[in-house]
């Protein structure tokens, strides 16, 4: 049974956590799955946008502790598996460029709220909560958390969330930069089916320029991310597909087409 499934609709890649009885945790199947179905988007055609989001009624509760304890004999060698699978499937789909889109209903915790942190986009019910959760049991966060969250808050309100565990409701959430969007719970399916339209249909190549500019921003220097910009923006005016719109936007704004 796959615990993660993928379906394509167009350009939008769906990825859906289908593991509702055990709260989509982080297992060796779970983490296997992620890793097959992250390499399946990256190695098909290139998405315009990446969803995620999950069934039932948590979003992700993290690793499976249970899981983790029995393997007892030879839990370094088990937590390494899981998180080096964890973080494959991570790399591999913020390596197609496409944004990422995280939908969220119940509780983020652990890999899960790592996963959060690292959308491009995040939309959460109304009730749902997040919590890193990882050191009220003695561990460090993977996910790329401790490389996110630090980046969308501050260093000291990361380091407080990690170390101290709050749990945040989907308001605090927005309020600090975690979530981008809250809606009712009611509201959500089609909140969220909106969002991701909304999202594929931009300009592909448009959106995945844009997103290397924001990761580069944040470690390089103004002088390499004004010389990537002038780059990107040079790259993107040359494609059929800008020219086209940007002849669209003259004929709207009532200005002769010019010459190509």
């Amino acid at each position: 049974m796959a615990r993660i499934e993928l379906a394509r609709s167009g350009v939008l890649a769906r990825i859906r956590f289908a593991d509702p009885a055990n709260r989509n945790a982080f297992n060796q199947g779970f983490c296997e799955d992620f890793a097959r179905v992250a390499l399946d988007v990256a190695a098909g055609p290139p998405p315009g946008a990446i969803l995620i989001e999950a069934e039932g009624d948590a979003f992700s509760v993290g690793g499976d502790i249970a899981g983790f304890l029995e393997q007892r004999d030879r839990i370094e060698r088990y937590v390494l598996e899981l998180a080096s699978l964890f973080h494959l499937g991570i790399t591999r789909l913020h390596g197609t460029g496409a944004p990422i889109l995280v939908a969220i209903k119940g509780v983020a915790a652990g890999g899960g709220f790592s996963l959060v942190c690292g959308a491009d986009l995040a939309i959460a019910t109304r009730s749902a909560k997040f919590v890193s959760a990882y050191t009220s049991s003695g561990l460090t966060p993977d996910g790329g958390g401790s490389w996110f969250l630090p980046r969308l808050v501050g260093w000291q309100k990361a380091f407080e969330i990690m170390a101290l565990n709050p749990v945040l409701s989907a308001d605090e959430a927005l309020r600090l930069g975690i979530v981008t969007r809250v809606v009712e719970d009611a509201d959500f399916p089609a909140a969220v089916e909106t969002l991701a339209q909304t999202v594929a249909a931009m300009p592909s190549a448009a959106l995945v320029g844009l997103k290397r500019l924001m990761r580069l921003g944040a470690t390089a220097g103004l002088a390499e991310t004004l010389d990537a910009e002038a780059a990107s923006i040079a790259r993107q005016a040359g494609l059929p597909s800008t020219l086209d719109m940007l002849d669209a936007f003259m004929a709207r704004s009532g200005t002769a087409r010019r010459s190509r």
